[in-house]
Parts: structure tokens; sequence; C-alpha cells
């Protein structure tokens, strides 16, 4: 796992190692144990190295035999040793025993088709000498991290945005599209990024950058559901198969691995596989009360015999690391549970280097309760549209609070506009409030439902689950889910690995039909069923809790007054209406409704722009790892 980072010129000029440095340094925590650059006319790669598979060897950047492709690679390949046995059956000579040189044979033998051939995470990028051409890659669910900006006169790519912040001239300001639709996501959604002239390479995607300047992107991959009627116990045998399969694979390393352990089926499913081929050491964190997730992580780890850690994280503790980690996030993610993964990710540094998760799970095998809800809402989804359109008018003028007028409203309005993805923060209507903007800006931005009318017109033949698990697989987990786990487990030097999300489990997970998912009452029944007699009985059918941080009680203590000073103090008051978010603090305060969700999606807002847009980006590194 490391860091990459880079400039492509449009012109003979040789980027500075300074340059370089720079856009290095500001990213040694992905790599703290390596570093390294190459220069040529028009083009310089900067690297840095976290250890993990041929420690002796596997230094970057990385050419062929004849020094005509050069690397910097960003990840693990999965089924390398098998690749590397296929080139050399072609003729290639290796000189390391690393993943990474597999990547440039395979370029030389097939040219950007290569990326096909990849299992595992990644972002890379080659240089074609002869070509004089660019060509990167970010892995087909967008596991790890793929940043670039095009200027007139050059092409700056790196895993992070604060090293393209380092280069020269680079300018800071909000993309305001960004920041509206964040407000709904509690993200933001590729390709875009909160950052003006900044861009996410989508996953699934290659780039080409030619030596005039034009760039073109490609989709190599599609992460599409196709359900195929098979028997029940078939499917179950072929899951229990490839998970395990998977498994395997993502614990090649030549360092310590471990497992992130919560109370849920997804990491246990994990760590029993894990525990079954070795000796391992798991993590888990939570909050005082009822919710606390380490009593039920511990039971399970007795009961599977791991070598277990936990921690309890008090609301100090929470509040004092939310600069830190909002900074190793780059851009705004109002997600309270990637605080919660920051510090496990720091208690399982202090004994391994790699860990696995159990990320993807539920979009893979439909494990949301959300899911459910088409088939709740069954009773009236017979209604002409219509009726549906007339009773949802008429529905709507009811009182809120009104027994049944929720459902209602939900069950007459279009999946479409219904279901943008696991969090749906502020409305259209709440924007208009929130947001210092002209009415022609919000009238005129590109907004969630467009952007998720993009992926609901690809699943019109599929059934309304499958089209909420799609729209999730292309919005929020990349965007939150990865997003987070990439960045909080970074932020420490530690690797995270997701069998869950391993394009060989894919093709068998996208087949299977609906009804298997969402059997019995329950979400993921298949998988349920699969892992009976792998993990213990009491976890099998535990409600998904996730990491259940306590924040709306936290807001209505004198931590809420704190957190309003800051938000006035974050330098946000042009775009956002601070006597609205003072409003929604004293209603929070006093009873009168639950806003914690929206008053956190400003705070992370305000505390990112305060450290990235107030504060120079190395001025904050020093800050946050201090």
């Amino acid at each position: 796992m490391c860091g990459i980072a880079g400039a492509m010129y449009f012109t003979e000029e040789v980027p500075s190692e300074q340059l370089l440095r720079r856009m290095t340094d500001v990213i040694v925590h992905r790599g703290p144990d390596d570093s390294g650059f190459w220069t040529d006319p028009g083009i310089g790669l900067g690297f840095r190295r976290l250890s993990i598979i041929d420690l002796q060897e596997g230094h970057q950047p990385l050419t062929n035999e004849d020094e005509s492709v050069w690397i910097v690679f960003n990840g693990e390949i999965y089924n390398y040793k098998a690749l590397r046995q296929q080139l050399q059956s072609k003729g290639h000579q290796f000189r390391t025993q690393s993943d990474t040189e597999v990547i440039v044979h395979l370029y030389e033998e097939y040219g950007p088709e290569c990326v096909k051939m990849l299992r595992g995470m990644f972002g890379f990028v080659i240089w074609d000498r002869k070509k004089r051409q660019l060509f990167g890659a970010r892995d087909h669910f967008g596991i790890k991290p793929f940043y670039y900006s095009c200027g007139p006169n050059q092409f700056l790519f790196a895993s992070e945005i604060k090293s393209i912040l380092a280069a020269d001239g680079t300018r800071r300001s909000v993309e305001t599209e960004a920041f509206l639709n964040y407000l709904t996501f509690q993200y933001v959604p590729e390709p875009m990024t909160m950052f003006q002239g900044i861009r996410k390479l989508p996953p699934g995607h290659t780039i080409t950058v030619r030596p005039d300047g034009t760039i073109k992107l490609s989709r190599y991959w599609d992460p599409m559901f196709e359900p195929v009627s098979r028997p029940f116990d078939d499917y179950v045998e072929e899951i229990r198969e490839r998970l395990k399969d998977s498994v395997v694979h993502h614990m090649q390393s030549d360092v310590e691995r471990g497992c992130f352990l919560s109370s849920g089926i997804d990491s246990t499913a994990i760590a029993a596989h894990m525990r079954s081929i070795e000796p391992i050491r798991t993590f888990s964190v939570g909050f005082e009360g009822a919710n606390n997730e380490t009593t039920i992580a511990r039971e399970t780890a007795e009961a599977l015999g791991t070598e277990h850690y936990s921690k309890l994280i008090s609301e100090k503790d929470f509040f004092e690391s939310v600069p830190k980690a909002i900074w190793h996030q780059d851009e705004p993610v109002a997600d309270p549970s990637a605080i919660a993964l920051y510090h496990v990710a720091q208690l399982a540094r202090e004994h391994v280097t790699v860990v696995l998760s159990g990320e993807g799970a539920d979009e893979l095998f439909g494990g949301y309760r959300i899911y459910r809800e088409p088939l709740s809402l069954r009773p009236i989804s017979w209604l002409p549209l219509p009726l549906k359109r007339l009773l949802h008018q008429l529905v709507d003028k009811l009182p809120a609070g009104m027994p049944g007028r929720n459902y209602l409203l939900r069950g007459t309005t279009p999946l479409e506009e219904r279901f943008l993805g696991n969090a749906k923060i502020f409305t259209e209507d709440m924007k208009a409030e929130i947001v210092r903007a002209s009415g022609s800006l919000l009238d005129n931005y590109k907004k969630p439902v467009q952007i998720a009318a993009e992926f609901y017109s690809k699943t019109r033949h599929l059934d309304p689950v499958t089209r909420m698990q799609y729209i999730d697989m292309n919005l929020w987990l990349p965007g939150d889910i990865l997003m987070k786990a990439d960045k909080m487990t970074m932020a420490h030097s530690l690797e995270l690995r997701v069998p869950f999300l391993d394009k060989e489990l894919f093709e068998l997970t996208r087949k299977i039909p609906v009804d298997y998912r969402l059997g019995q009452g329950t979400t993921k029944y298949i998988f349920r069923k699969a892992m009976e007699g792998i993990i213990p009985d009491f976890i099998l059918n535990r409600p998904k809790l996730g990491f259940p941080v306590p924040m709306r009680e936290w807001l209505k203590g004198s931590r809420g007054e704190m957190v309003l000073e800051q938000v006035k103090a974050s330098g946000i008051g042009d775009l956002v209406n601070l006597t609205t978010v003072e409003q929604m603090a004293l209603k929070h305060r006093k009873g009168e409704g639950d806003y914690a969700r929206r008053l956190w999606v400003i705070y992370v807002f305000a505390l990112w722009h305060a450290s990235y847009m107030l504060e120079k980006p190395g001025t904050s590194y020093a800050a946050a790892n201090s």
C-alpha cells in the first residue's frame, strides 16, 4: 500500500524533483517506509511506500527491461502470481517478486486491456516512453483513490488531493455544485471533488493523457446485476467457496495481518475464515451505552479464538480527533462512523500492518434495511401513476406526524426520486434555507436526482431492490464507504483490504435472485444461510448496527454549543446561512426535533473549509500529526 503522485507536462520540460518531493511528503502517512522519484522530459513520477510484499525489492517508480515503460502503483494485485507465470511463459523477464512489476509486463503485452486481467485494488499510472503517453487506472469498485487536475500546460495526479494542492500554482476554491450535492449525499459523488479543477477518476475507469493535453476516460467494468434463477443451495455452496477463496487471496502479505471485528455478520465472516487459516488478531471500538459494540465483538472473538483488542471512545476522544480525520479525508465525508474507523485503525496499527474488513457485503447481498422498503410498499405499488400523483398531492397536505402519512408519501413517490442512496440529508427545499446562493444556482445545478438518474436509466429491466443496490454500488460505496475506509486507515499507515469486493465473488453475487437476498423477513438472507456453521449462531441473525455514534445526545449538551462556535469561525458564512444553522442547533438542544445529521454535515464541511480554504495544506498537516 502506497501513495503515488506526479506531473505530466505538455512540453519537453522536466518536472523538478523538488515538486515531486512536495507532492509526496504531504502523504508520507501512506508510505513511511520508502520514497522514490523518476523524471524525464515531460514527466515526473513520485512514490511513497508502505512495505507489504517483496519488502527488499519492491521499490518504485519501477520500469521494464529497456526502460520504455515506467509505473507508480498504489494497491495490491491478488492474482499477480498466476499472471506472472503466464507472462513468463510468453518470455517476459522479472527482476523482482512484486505485484507492481506484473502490471508493467501486462501493459507491455496487452496495452490498456491489461487492467481487465487484474484482481485486486489499485490506482496506478504508467508512462509509455515511446508514445510519450500517460495511462492510468482505478480498480473495479473504487477501493483505492485516484485524483487528477488538468491545466493548459500540465496534468497532475495523486492518491490524495493534498498532493495536488502542494504543486505550484494550484488554486483552492470550493466547487459549488459539489457542495450542494454534498448537502444531500453527505459526501461528494464521483467524479466531482469539493475543489474546483480537481476530479476523481471513477471506479472501473482508465484515463489516457496524450502529449497534446487531450484526455480520454474509458469505463472497463460495470457492477451490473443480472439475476439468474438457480437452486438456492447451489448459490449457498458457491458463496462459501468464493468467499473463502477471496479471503485466502486477500491474506497475501509479508507482514502481520489482522481483522476489524464489529458485532455484525460481515466482519465476523471474514475473521472466521482468516482464523481457519492462521491465528489472528482482531480489533473493535465502541461507545459507552446500550449499543456498545465492543461487548459483542469480544464475545465473538472468544468464540472464534482470536487475540482481541478493543477500545471505548469517549466524547472527548471523538471530537478531538475530528479535525485530524477530516484533514486526512481530503474532502468532507459527514459519516460519523468515519471517526470511529479512524480510532479502530489507530488501535490496529499498534499491532499489525494489514487488516481485512467487511465493507461491501451489504451492497452485494442486500444488507441495508432500506432495501426492504419496496416490499413494504407493495400494497400501493400497483396503483396507476396518475392515481399515485393525485394521492401524493392529497397526502402531502395532511399534518406532519399523522399516522400513515409518511408511508403514503413514500409509496406514491417514484423510486428514482425516493432513493438516492443510504443518505439523504438535505432536501432541495432545505437547501433553499441553508445555502447562501441565488435561486438560479439552486435551480440550475446538476441535482442528486439527476446524478442518480444516470444509473437508474441503465436498470429499468431490474426489480426495485436490485436497482437500489446498483445505485449504492456506484454512489454510496465509493463515495462514502470506501473513501472513509481508505483515508482513515492510511492516516495511520495501515493497509485495509476488503474481501467482499472481489471481482470473482461479484461475478457470483450479481446473479443471485432478489428473493434469495431478501427472504424470510430479513436482509442478506442467503448470505446468512451460507455462513451457518462458519460463524457463531448468536451473530447470524443480529441486526446491523454499523458504528452507532451517540451524536444526537452529544449535540444536545455543551458540545452542541462548541460545535456551533466552530462552524461560525470556519469562514463558511458566504456559503451557508449561519442564522439558519443557529436555529437548527437551538431546536435540537431544546428537543424540538432531531437535527443531529444535518448539523453534523454542516460541521464537517466547516472544519474541512477551515483546514483547506483558510489554512495551507502543509500547516494543516503539521497540526493533524502533532
